[in-house]
């Protein structure tokens, strides 16, 4: 994993102490954390021919399963937000790591449309406080100037898992049965619980960060205590939802979760139906497309801090890669005009490359959330751009249902890219720590 910050270049021997490196161990585990969530909650997209067959589940149908995971994941993101600030990271995600692996393996034992819902709900409610834990970590364990960068490498599990993973997934299903496929991918969470459990520490707790990287990252041992513990109050749920800065951002990353959920779902059924490519050829292609996404959450971190660096404007700095995001997740709609299998996919891992980007919206949560109530502050902003996981799969599943074809579908998710374009533009403002009146 790439290096963080000058300071991190080995010095010469002359016995001085070197700045210890653990924050890269903690992003290591987001980083695995992230992937493993984003193969549970999408392992149904690859499933989903063989299992609307076994079960007998139509495209409007289908579309309904998809959304019902975001139904239960977007309510609880104020819960999980205010669970996390009581009980803090290394609870709560391990919680709720053990429960949405177990979920998941549940869907390979349903036998009908009532049990895989109730699956799906249960899902939705354990992965919820997944990112605010992620974006409060970040906070905790990096100083501003990497925290884009650490964003971009625990975000980018969402893609290479399942760049990485599809061809072996596709291969399980079709030699074992979409049955073990949830399985397996359930039984590997659970395994990771205690991989969390383990290394997972809070700076003022850790043995292994030394005093420079402590004072590196903004703490101090003989300083730091342990946050107080935040009551629930709805009037900080008021103060927040009236801030332009979370508005903005929740816009945003709405538009921009509109084009992750297509490929997290619909992508699959896309190519097999509308481009009738064999179930191989779609696990291959299906690989580029999120490589290109994967580049470019790393590539959207990379230049964000690089901009911060040179220019000292935060503003400019995260705003830019990701109105540029958008802008490219947008042309997905050209797609509808490409003649072959080879322009299709490339106009789709642009798209997808540009949804990458839009990932450092979270950093901007890191940035802007205020102190304490990081965890709410991240639920409401998860709870805004999930809209799109309930929102997407339904329309994308009545338009097929209704038109036979993906044409309209193409054109609603560039839509919204525009639409995450203007917020960021004109209603976000500036980017800086939000200060709640008592």
């Amino acid at each position: 994993m790439a290096s963080y910050g000058q300071g991190d270049i080995a010095a010469p021997k002359t016995g001085v102490e070197k700045r210890s490196r653990t924050r890269l161990v903690i992003l290591t585990l987001l980083a695995i954390g992230t992937m493993i969530n984003y193969l549970d909650r999408t392992v149904l997209g690859i499933a989903a021919p063989q299992l609307s067959a076994d079960l007998g589940i139509g495209a409007a149908t289908m579309g309904i399963v998809f959304s019902a995971f975001a139904w239960t994941y977007a309510a609880m993101q104020i819960p999980g937000g205010i669970f996390l600030d009581r009980f803090g990271n290394k609870i709560t995600y391990a919680l709720a790591l053990f429960f949405w692996s177990a979920f998941t393996l549940f869907h390979g034992l349903t036998m009908g449309l009532k049990t895989l819902l109730l699956c799906r709900l249960g899902l939705g409610i354990s992965e919820a406080p997944c990112f605010p834990v992620n974006s409060r970590v970040v906070g905790k364990w990096f100083p501003q100037h990497e925290r884009a960068r650490a964003t971009a490498v625990y975000t980018v599990g969402e893609y290479i898992g399942l760049a990485a993973f599809a061809p072996l997934l596709f291969f399980i299903m079709e030699t074992f049965g979409w049955r073990t496929l949830f399985i397996t991918v359930g039984i590997a969470g659970i395994l990771f619980v205690l991989v969390w459990w383990r290394f997972y520490h809070e700076p003022h707790e850790s043995k292994t960060a030394n005093q420079l990287e402590l004072e590196y990252i903004g703490h101090d041992r003989k300083e730091a205590e342990p946050e107080p513990k935040m009551n629930f109050s709805w009037a900080n749920v008021a103060k927040l939802v009236k801030c332009r800065q979370i508005l903005g951002a929740g816009i945003g990353q709405f538009a921009g979760n509109t084009t992750l959920v297509f490929f997290l779902t619909w992508f699959p059924t896309y190519l097999a139906t509308e481009r009738h490519m064999p179930w191989l050829k779609v696990g291959f292609f299906a690989i580029l497309p999120f490589l290109a996404a994967a580049v470019g959450v790393m590539f959207g971190g990379w230049v964000s801090d690089q901009i911060l660096k040179r220019t000292g404007s935060v503003n400019i700095a995260r705003k830019l890669p990701i109105i540029a995001g958008l802008l490219m997740a947008s042309l997905i709609i050209s797609a509808n005009w490409m003649p072959t299998d080879a322009l299709v996919i490339s106009v789709m891992s642009v798209a997808f490359f540009g949804q990458g980007m839009v990932g450092l919206g979270w950093t901007l949560i890191s940035d802007m959330a205020p102190k304490n109530l990081a965890g709410l502050t991240g639920g409401l902003f998860n709870f805004c751009s999930n809209l799109a996981s309930i929102i997407t799969p339904l329309i994308i599943g009545f338009i097929v249902a209704a038109t036979g074809n993906f044409f309209y579908a193409l054109v609603y998710i560039g839509g919204a890219a525009l639409l995450g374009v203007l917020s960021y533009v004109f209603i976000l403002g500036d980017i800086k720590r939000i200060e709640l009146d008592d």
